[in-house]
């Protein structure tokens, strides 16, 4: 049938998920850090997600399209409570207790502040970033080093990819992120094997495209585990 149903810009969307929780119906998702009509049966055209897009990314267009199906939208909200019905793509932060830059944080306590993780996953615009002093870092690394949760991820906002394997350029992302909040401080942690540049590469990019002045640093760990420079 030809009805009215969103339409989602990809090259404006900014990846800040808001229309994702604007979405009662659960139509809109975000696929690779941009929102995606997942279900057309799911949208029901009366567009509550335009207005929580502040890019402008969300319109109406009129096409054949799946008829809005009321009760599979029903169905699905019985089963999952999240909007999206995706737990990975809802950006939020984790409050702890303040631990003193002098005492030492309780043995394998977890020293993560924030969801999602994943670079490609991470919105742009997650209130987390705001002041950050941001750690970007090789997901095998936290394996590889033991006491990473502490030394790295401490008091800092985590990234986490593999540019072999997403096989991405993440600079546009992390340039989107540095330019559009007040990052404090980029801190790339990388393996010492040689894809593993990719991901210093990318911080680099990053920093130049995005215009500031912000203190950064790299720290190379080996694959036996220990802090090379």
């Amino acid at each position: 049938m030809i009805r009215k149903i969103i339409k989602i810009n990809q090259e404006k969307c900014n990846g800040c998920g808001l229309c994702a929780k604007a979405c009662h119906e659960g139509a809109i998702g975000m696929v690779d850090g941009k929102a995606t009509l997942l279900r057309e049966d799911y949208c029901d055209g009366l567009g509550d997600c335009l207005p929580a897009c502040p890019t402008g990314a969300i319109s109406f267009e009129e096409r054949e399209a799946l008829a809005y199906d009321e009760k599979a939208v029903e169905a699905a909200k019985k089963a999952s409570p999240l909007p999206c019905g995706c737990p990975g793509s809802m950006a939020k932060s984790i409050h702890r207790e303040e631990t003193p830059v002098c005492a030492a944080p309780a043995p394998n306590s977890s020293q993560l502040r924030q969801w999602p993780v994943q670079i490609k996953l991470a919105p742009v615009n997650a209130p987390y970033f705001n002041g950050a002093h941001l750690l970007v870092a090789a997901d095998c690394t936290a394996y590889a080093y033991g006491n990473f949760h502490n030394e790295f991820i401490r008091s800092r906002v985590v990234l986490v990819g593999c540019p072999k394997l997403d096989m991405v350029d993440y600079s546009e992302k992390l340039t989107a992120i540095l330019a559009q909040n007040d990052i404090q401080s980029v801190t790339c942690v990388r393996m010492e094997v040689p894809c593993c540049g990719g991901i210093e590469h990318a911080v680099r990019q990053a920093l130049r495209a995005s215009g500031k002045f912000i203190p950064w640093q790299v720290v190379t760990i080996s694959t036996d585990g220990r802090i090379l420079a």
